[in-house]
């Protein structure tokens, strides 16, 4: 049950790349919105396990497409001074949807009959109808307008979103510029299938993007989301309703914390928000594991034999509180950054294609948590925890060693990064590499037609 929804946005994330690049951006994410509504009128109203199932795998595909597409849309519509605070919002959007619909849930709890379930599964038809309606009014991204031919409305929508209006503007200049010279090259060099994202040059950037997105999910923050109700009745909280406060606060949390991140995403820069936050989330569930392994025993709860830590007060508080301190540390670094940075790594050609491979990563690995979690957690105990703090320090050194600072270029000035090599050696990147004014893109423009 709980594995249809990212079932579903596995497949909506592969369908993605066609979506965006034949319908477009907008329209993609207004299609998203509907195919939500219809998935939850199917869970609203059903009358067995199959027909909910099916309606949770509807609404995974809206999920798929909406989280491949909105961070395309959001990195193409923006500078880069902000394009990191921008494309952080979606992480921070996805915080208050798991927060109110917990409270919605909890609340609900305490209405007898169906309805208990139906009305939060009717309620989150709104947020879709909105985003659905409010897209209407967005423009479509510059960069997908110029790549069908469609060069003054793009320059229009650059100079709305950048200038003022004014297309004089240097930096709608600049934009226009390199994404004109991106494209010209693109149409003949560009991903015409998956199959072309291996070729050289592209398979670096492919790799970062999916492997980034897998970590995302092996941090371990879905045992301290989606499970966290047997995380802390295995600390030792008994009741419910004691159980569901410690939770919420979990949640709040989640969303409080995400916005330092959204503030600061474009000054820390990409590289050391992900190398320190998977250095302290292995460091939270090292802690949780160790104090699981020294208080804790096989014992009966509700039924149930798990693994519990009883009469030690003092351990129980600490493992709730580190579990606090693991979901700050993804919130305030993986979380957002781990949708930023695959949108901002590929060119216009591979982008749709590109991001809709590593968020079908980020979906397939979720599918497999949801089915290897609970198991485990109810056969290896407190030994879970260390092997995501593993793969929490294996991320670390992955992202030092090979994922390159992308933080303050243009998408098109990305390209050069790239170029520079250092595949093992990323630190040597530095931040100015690629940056260009106006008068350097123009004259490059111009060398190249001469020849």
């Amino acid at each position: 049950m709980v594995a249809a929804m990212p079932a579903g946005s596995l497949i909506g994330a592969l369908l993605a790349t066609q979506l965006a690049d034949r319908l477009g951006r907008k329209k993609t994410v207004i299609l998203a919105g509907m195919i939500w509504v219809i998935g939850s009128i199917l869970q609203c109203a059903s009358i067995d396990r199959g027909m909910l199932v099916i309606g949770r795998i509807i609404s995974g595909i809206s999920v798929g497409l909406s989280s491949a597409v909105v961070p395309i849309y959001q990195s193409e519509i923006t500078p880069p001074s902000i394009r990191g605070r921008i494309v952080s919002l979606q992480q921070w959007s996805i915080t208050w949807g798991i927060l109110i619909q917990y409270f919605i849930q909890f609340g609900c709890s305490y209405i007898d009959g169906v309805a208990s379930f139906r009305i939060p599964w009717g309620l989150q038809m709104i947020p879709a109808i909105i985003l659905s309606l409010g897209m209407t009014m967005f423009p479509e991204s510059p960069r997908y307008l110029f790549d069908q031919g469609r060069e003054n409305e793009a320059l229009q929508v650059l100079a709305d979103l950048h200038g003022g209006g004014d297309i004089n503007n240097e930096l709608v200049v600049l934009e226009y510029e390199e994404i004109k010279h991106q494209i010209c090259f693109e149409r003949t060099e560009g991903a015409k299938s998956y199959l072309d994202l291996l070729k050289p040059g592209n398979s670096r950037r492919v790799m970062l993007g999916c492997t980034l997105r897998m970590w995302s999910q092996l941090t371990g923050v879905n045992v301290m989301m989606y499970y966290i109700i047997y995380v802390f009745r295995g600390a030792g909280l008994t009741g419910t309703r004691g159980n569901l406060i410690a939770d919420s606060v979990q949640y709040v949390l989640n969303v409080a914390f995400t916005v330092p991140a959204i503030l600061y995403i474009d000054k820390w820069g990409r590289r050391p928000m992900l190398v320190i936050g998977t250095l302290l989330m292995g460091f939270w569930l090292c802690l949780v594991g160790g104090l699981q392994a020294r208080f804790g025993h096989w014992g009966p709860v509700d039924g149930d034999t798990i693994w519990l830590v009883t009469d030690h007060d003092a351990a129980t508080k600490a493992i709730i509180v580190c579990s606090y301190f693991f979901v700050c540390s993804y919130a305030m670094t993986m979380g957002p950054v781990s949708w930023t940075y695959p949108a901002e790594l590929y060119s216009l050609r591979t982008r749709g294609k590109a991001v809709s491979l590593a968020t079908a990563a980020n979906w397939a690995f979720n599918t497999a948590l949801a089915y290897a979690v609970p198991p485990g957690l109810a056969s290896i105990a407190w030994k879970t925890y260390f092997i995501f703090a593993t793969f929490n320090f294996a991320a670390c050194i992955h992202i030092f060693f090979m994922f390159p600072e992308t933080v303050g270029r243009t998408l098109e000035e990305v390209e050069e990064i790239f170029q520079q090599g250092h595949i093992f050696t990323a630190w040597k990147i530095g931040r100015e590499v690629g940056r260009k004014t106006l008068k350097e893109v123009i004259t490059k423009d111009k060398v190249e037609r001469e020849s």
